[in-house]
């Protein structure tokens, strides 16, 4: 039996997503083992300062990427909404698990939005989620919450924070989903780009495992994290703007693409869709789609992702924030 090292970070919804992975290749390739190799990634390292202090993109990303261009591993799993739009050349995303529920959902003993006491405290660490509560809820106060999903519900359940806003994909997959309270709409709550996908990469020139990847890769999850990345690069990347994006497919068969950018200097934001009849879309019509997106923000004076000074840009709004 042939074994295959697969990379993650260590918090238990990152070896939840890895046992998927493993599963999933074990079960179609009985002739291979799969390993699964802990590596601890400059995000799990500091769990107390703000993501953007210490640089915010792949922050939980780097360290596995190392360790496949140093072949200690043969392929790694991210939670995709955490990796940059820019890798190494010598790195590929190579395969996609199917796609967990990609909606944000309150967590507050059972209360509603609208049910929360005026000036309530909520816990999330994205700028994107605290902008789009605002526009819902602009009483409410926001702390920047860390940790792993266990400490952040308790600081719930003891009462510390009235709520907290998290993405139901991570709660799901570690069997918690009874904890939600309510879950938004994505024309409230617009996900970030790629949340509920988990994505599997690996070295260019490794043959074996692009092929054994491919095998497993699900193609509708496959084909909405091409699309969503896609747009973060028409836009000039993620992290460094609160922004999301998400392709669903509707009732009647069609597609429906929805994209929310918000300013982190005041708050103004715009929410924009654009119908599909085939999964995927016309990418003249994508691409048409994102200029006039592009127009419009810059119209409405929205900073746009290439315009942000770097982290400095999100690292503003929680000092302002707090």
């Amino acid at each position: 039996m042939k074994k295959l090292k697969l990379g993650t970070r260590g918090s238990g919804l990152a070896l939840a997503q890895a046992d998927l992975a493993k599963k999933c290749i074990e079960d179609k390739f009985p002739e291979y083992s799969v390993e699964i190799c802990v590596i601890k990634t400059s995000g799990d390292k500091d769990r107390v300062r703000s993501l953007v202090a210490f640089g915010g993109e792949g922050v939980f990303v780097k360290e596995l990427e190392q360790a496949l261009l140093e072949k200690e591993i043969d392929f790694a799993v991210h939670s995709l909404k955490d990796v940059p739009d820019k890798m190494d050349p010598r790195l590929s995303l190579v395969g996609f698990l199917k796609r967990e529920d990609p909606r944000d959902v309150l967590v507050s003993n059972g209360k509603l939005l609208k049910e929360l006491p005026i000036g309530a405290v909520v816990g999330t660490g994205s700028p994107r989620r605290v902008l789009q509560l605002k526009s819902l809820r602009s009483d409410l106060h926001f702390l920047n919450l860390r940790g792993n999903l266990p400490s952040r519900l308790e600081k719930v359940k003891n009462g510390e924070l009235s709520a907290i806003v998290l993405g139901a994909a991570g709660l799901n997959r570690l069997g918690l989903e009874s904890s939600i309270s309510e879950k938004f709409d994505t024309n409230q709550m617009t996900p970030a780009i790629g949340q509920g996908i988990v994505a599997i990469q690996t070295l260019k020139e490794n043959a074996e495992i692009c092929r054994i990847i491919s095998e497993i890769s699900d193609k509708v999850a496959a084909a909405a994290a091409t699309l969503e990345r896609r747009w973060m690069n028409l836009l000039g990347g993620g992290c460094r703007v609160p922004m999301g994006a998400i392709l669903e497919e509707q009732s009647n068969g069609s597609y429906l693409f929805t994209a929310y950018l918000a300013d982190p200097r005041d708050g103004r934001s715009l929410r924009r869709s654009l119908y599909f009849q085939n999964f995927g879309g016309d990418p003249l019509e994508f691409e048409n789609f994102a200029k006039a997106y592009i127009a419009e923000c810059r119209k409405k004076k929205i900073m746009l992702p290439f315009e942000a000074p770097g982290a400095e840009a999100l690292a503003a709004f929680w000092n302002a924030e707090h």
